[in-house]
């Protein structure tokens, strides 16, 4: 069972940073690619970036390639992503999520219904 819990979100200013952390309390966390989203008010849900299993292999959405970094740590069964240069249309609830896929590499990015679990989200406010 995957149960994930994302953390360190808030408010910032826009040119800012936030490290967001999604932690997996269950025993087969490097089974499964690791994806982010994001939902703002009143919009669907988006993909972020994806990283493999291992953590060799990434996928980002091009609103987002160059400011912002998916990493991995298998030993602390978490995920983070590093967001620099954030903008206000940056804003919205971030959600980690777990798809099981032991490829060494990513199909590009999965849709929303292509993930087994998500986490409860964590609220990221830019202010302009």
């Amino acid at each position: 069972q995957v149960q994930l819990v994302e953390s360190g979100g808030g408010l910032v200013q826009a040119g800012g940073s936030l490290r967001l952390s999604c932690a997996d309390s269950g025993r087969t966390f490097s089974s499964y690619a690791m994806g982010w989203f994001r939902q703002a008010p009143g919009k669907e849900r988006t993909f972020v970036a994806a990283i493999s299993w291992s953590g060799g292999d990434t996928y980002y959405a091009n609103a987002v390639k160059g400011r912002f970094t998916i990493s991995r740590d298998n030993t602390k069964n978490s995920v983070y992503l590093q967001m620099n240069s954030l903008k206000p249309e940056d804003t919205g609830v971030y959600y980690c999520a777990a798809k099981r896929y032991s490829g060494p590499r990513l199909p590009g990015s999965w849709a929303t219904y292509d993930y087994d679990y998500w986490g409860q989200g964590t609220q990221v406010t830019v202010a302009s």
